[in-house]
């Protein structure tokens, strides 16, 4: 039976999102900087390549289960970018103001009907380091890229999100729905799923 995972991230968006989650079963979530793990090289060239060396990566240092979320920002107008760069789209030292700021400025004279975009997010897990079958789960999350800022809640590019259905940004959603409805929400809900045997024990 699984009761602690590693999660080959410190981003604490993140964290706060798989804990939810994952409580339910009892299972600890523990970020990979809890053991000064260090981040993977991230040389993969798509969004499954980086989470299983992600997931190796935490796995292999902490001798835990380890889970590993690669996910990011698809946007059609400007051929799919960020994509897999989506964490540091605006280059070293990235934080999520100065990536939504280039953002905005790539798709300034873009019209509203044309900014059409996804988020996608693919899990790998890992039962250990040397696991030959990771489960890689993915969900993707369509919308639309707003012209401003809007919302407190989420992180990322979640502000500028727009779910069209709703007519709000990801960022103004309660966490309950966001969790329910997003990308990562989506992986999350076949991962447990797929991963609830062990879960029981």
């Amino acid at each position: 039976m699984i009761s602690k995972i590693v999660l080959a991230s410190g981003n604490k968006g993140k964290l706060r999102e798989f804990s939810q989650v994952l409580g339910q079963w009892h299972v600890e979530v523990v970020p990979q900087s809890a053991f000064d793990v260090s981040d993977a090289d991230e040389t993969g060239l798509s969004f499954v390549e980086n989470a299983i060396l992600k997931a190796r990566h935490a796995a292999a240092a902490t001798g835990l289960p380890a889970l590993a979320d690669d996910s990011g920002l698809e946007v059609d107008a400007l051929n799919g970018a960020p994509g897999i760069y989506s964490a540091r789209y605006s280059g070293e030292g990235a934080t999520d103001a100065s990536n939504n700021a280039k953002l905005l400025a790539a798709l300034a004279d873009v019209p509203d009907a044309q900014r059409t975009a996804r988020f996608r997010c693919v899990l790998a897990f890992m039962r250990h380091a040397e696991d030959p079958t990771p489960l890689i789960c993915q969900g993707s999350w369509e919308g639309r890229i707003l012209t401003e800022a809007c919302g407190d809640n989420g992180f990322g590019y979640d502000p500028l999100f727009l779910i069209p259905t709703l007519e709000k940004a990801s960022a103004q959603l309660p966490a309950q729905q966001k969790n329910r409805l997003s990308h990562r929400g989506q992986a999350v809900q076949e991962l447990v799923a797929r991963i609830e045997p062990y879960l029981r024990g």
